[in-house]
């Protein structure tokens, strides 16, 4: 923290700002709280719009840019769409907060406010999720699917112009850029099962970096941290590295913490579902964390052991992350 101001590093799409002046607002409205500014940050996600997601090198494509911004010191803390960064931070970095999540689906916007089940036979939906693209097939598999890259005003005017029958995206950043009126249905987890950490922000410190850390620490949603543990941590054993077609959602009530996964082949024929729970107790040898990161890695073997492995061989290709 440079002179008595906390910089944050920031994509500068409209969702990303939104999500970093949303910090930097619970920052200012601590006591003392020390002046905020923001810094835009361009990744190659920004600037590599020729190429499909799943076609780019590596899970920071959206990241590593201001990964690299911080550890530099040019930045103090960074925002993120949770579900950009991956399960392996940077060496010098910590997660230092996880806001409280917004819905966690996906939503359909399309032409004429049809359901993914009133869309025509052959529609064509636009998006360019192999996540996305899976479950879609899995739900429709008459849909024409076609890529679908730029921010969510680029994506909601490609709508606009004809150009896609429908398109899918986050209802989360829909919500978050006050445009929840254009969702023609949400897309329900047993149909679609969302990205990890779909709908939630994370906040990146230096590790060890008091001065920025002390005015994180108020930003913590216990809920969500514990939620997105078990699904990151379920991701990081299946990954390997790769982006794969799998959602996840973990759910917390009371103490039982339960997490739903699928893993689906592209084409959409064959997916292996699984759900397990487990008990969160007031015991310092089971600490929460420890705990969702446990059920995380046990679905995640499961997964592996009804199939998934030979799912992820065959559609294993080089993956970035999911825009909203």
């Amino acid at each position: 923290m440079s002179a008595g101001v906390l910089r944050i590093g920031t994509r500068a799409s409209a969702l990303a700002l939104w999500q970093a002046n949303r910090v930097a607002d619970l920052i200012r409205a601590q006591p003392g709280a020390p002046a905020v500014e923001l810094v835009h940050i361009r990744t190659e996600g920004d600037v590599r719009t020729d190429i499909p997601l799943w076609a780019a090198g590596g899970r920071a494509f959206f990241t590593k840019e201001i990964d690299r911004a911080q550890l530099e010191g040019q930045v103090d803390i960074a925002v993120h769409s949770l579900k950009d960064l991956s399960t392996l931070i940077a060496a010098g970095l910590e997660l230092a907060a996880v806001l409280e999540r917004e819905d966690p689906r996906d939503a359909l916007l399309s032409r004429h406010g049809a359901s993914l089940a009133q869309l025509p036979r052959a529609a064509r939906v636009g998006t360019s999720s192999l996540r996305r693209r899976a479950f879609l097939l899995r739900a429709r598999p008459d849909l024409t699917l076609l890529e679908l890259r730029g921010n969510v005003p680029t994506r909601l005017e490609k709508l606009a112009q004809g150009k896609y029958d429908a398109i899918v995206l986050a209802t989360a950043g829909l919500k978050r850029l006050d445009l929840a009126a254009q969702i023609a249905a949400h897309i329900e987890p047993a149909v679609m099962p969302p990205a990890v950490s779909q709908g939630a922000i994370g906040v990146c410190t230096r590790a060890g970096d008091e001065n920025a850390l002390q005015w994180l620490r108020a930003l913590e949603h216990a809920a969500t941290r514990i939620a997105v543990t078990a699904e990151r941590a379920l991701l990081r054993r299946i990954e390997g590295g790769c982006q794969v077609p799998l959602g996840a959602l973990a759910l917390l009530d009371g103490r039982q913490l339960r997490l739903n996964a699928s893993v689906c082949a592209l084409d959409g024929t064959t997916a292996i579902d699984c759900e397990d729970q487990a008990l969160l107790v007031a015991d310092v040898t089971q600490a929460p964390m420890q705990v969702a990161a446990d059920l995380g890695v046990r679905v995640a073997e499961q997964l592996l052991a009804r199939g998934a492995a030979d799912i992820i061989i065959r559609q294993r290709t080089p993956g970035g992350a999911e825009l909203p």
